[in-house]
């Protein structure tokens, strides 16, 4: 700001030399021509008379420097400050925090506060040199291939208590439209659930490229070909599509979910509060739905509109069958006492129902318990997700309890009728009374 004044000021006085050397004595420092003094310096008008009432001397501004006591962020900035000191930068995550909370400002507010408080953010650690990658990328026709994968976040409570829940994530390696969604584990049969929910998205691929995990495939035969999971193989043949596996620690070769996983971390995670897993599943079903609309640099394109104009011509649709039915809803043993066990928690089955086993999905905020053969629901619960047990109705038979002899009875007794006794009312009984008494 000095310099501006300082080259304003140069100019004004060359001009005013210059005219007091043409003008000789007729120059008038107090009737300047101000239009003649406009052409020479390409100082306006109003503001040459400004200066003129100064003394021709440039000064700043009287409220230059000063702040609004009350901006767009007041009231914001405890969580900006949080997220910085959290180590998060994003502005574009910070300004969809903010507008959750009932942000109307714009991005270019943010994006200054976080540049004026830069001493907030915790220092990086130091970085490895590079070591040289020497990988090549490939590409894949459209509809061709999807890459999946697990990745892990801590999760902690207001007591303080901390758990681990599951993200399964696939995306498309052509066009690179994405799906997330939460497990409490990374069960074989959440992968099922999340492959199938991931298919209904996006459709089934030629094949999915994948690591070596447990779930998948067992070890390899000794020319190096995989011996899948008995289960993944039998899931692969009734689905429909084939499995491609990456070579042993060497996590790049799919580095489009690898990116993914990396990508929810940093921008859908941080800073986020959910009550149920079922609240974060339909924030990261929403997330999704924004993050496929819009455009991604990477694949150069936006994945909804290349997914369903190319990819979807080449993917096939996932058929409603039993067999699809029983990898949604898992099978479960039926205690002692009438509960089974899912995802970490028990729920009652009715006392009325002789099996053994029974097949159990979470649907939203429902669990349905159906019969083994899925032909009957036998009762539904609210999905709390406490920890305490759920009872349902009829879940036991309230039969009072009663002691039966433990040796036989030998001694008998016997029962007579009970003796005719004359009522008190008797004496007031006039028509059975003799009339010559």
């Amino acid at each position: 700001m000095e310099e501006k004044t300082n080259d304003l000021n140069e100019r004004i006085t060359q001009a005013l030399n210059e005219m007091k050397t043409e003008l000789g004595e007729k120059f008038d420092l107090d009737r300047i021509n101000l239009a003649e003094l406009e052409r020479r310096t390409g100082i306006t008008r109003g503001k040459l008379r400004r200066i003129k009432a100064a003394g021709f001397v440039d000064k700043p501004h009287g409220l230059t420097g000063r702040k609004a006591v009350v901006t767009v962020l007041t009231g914001f900035t405890g969580i900006i400050d949080s997220l910085l000191c959290a180590g998060i930068t994003n502005s574009s995550l910070i300004f969809d925090r903010l507008k959750e909370n009932g942000y109307t400002g714009g991005l270019t507010a943010i994006k200054n506060y976080i540049a004026a408080h830069r001493d907030l953010v915790p220092a990086k650690r130091q970085a490895v040199a590079p070591q040289g990658n020497r990988g090549r990328r490939y590409q894949t026709a459209p509809g061709e291939a999807y890459q999946m994968d697990w990745g892990f976040v801590e999760v902690e409570t207001e007591n303080g208590a901390k758990y681990k829940v599951a993200c399964f994530a696939m995306i498309c390696h052509c066009c690179g439209k994405r799906y997330i969604e939460f497990f409490p584990n990374a069960r074989q049969e959440n992968l099922f659930i999340g492959m199938i929910h991931a298919f209904m998205y996006m459709g089934i691929p030629e094949f999915v490229l994948t690591d070596n995990m447990k779930s998948v495939v067992v070890k390899r035969d000794e020319e190096g070909r995989p011996i899948w999971q008995k289960d993944y193989e039998l899931f692969m043949g009734n689905i429909g599509f084939s499995t491609k596996l990456c070579r042993p620690r060497h996590p790049f070769t799919k580095g489009a979910v690898e990116r993914l996983i990396r990508f929810v971390k940093d921008n859908f995670l941080p800073g986020r509060f959910f009550h149920e897993l079922t609240d974060l599943n339909y924030e990261a079903n929403a997330w999704c739905n924004r993050q496929n609309a819009a455009y991604h640099r990477a694949v150069d394109c936006i994945p909804d509109d290349k997914h369903s104009s190319l990819c979807m011509h080449r993917t096939s649709a996932l058929e409603d069958t039993i067999e699809l039915a029983y990898y949604l809803c898992p099978e479960r043993k039926i205690s002692f006492d009438g509960f089974v066990n899912y995802e970490g928690r028990r729920f009652g089955v009715p006392y009325w129902y002789t099996g053994k086993t029974c097949r159990v999905m979470r649907d939203g905020y429902e669990l349905k318990i159906y019969d083994t053969q899925m032909t009957k629901v036998l009762t539904v619960h609210n999905v709390t997700w406490s920890r305490r047990d759920s009872y349902c109705k009829d879940q036991f038979a309230f039969v009072k309890p009663e002691e039966h002899p433990s040796t036989p009875v030998k001694i008998k007794i016997q029962q007579t009728e009970p003796p005719q006794y004359d009522s008190g009312f008797e004496k007031y009984n006039f028509e059975g009374v003799d009339s010559n008494g």
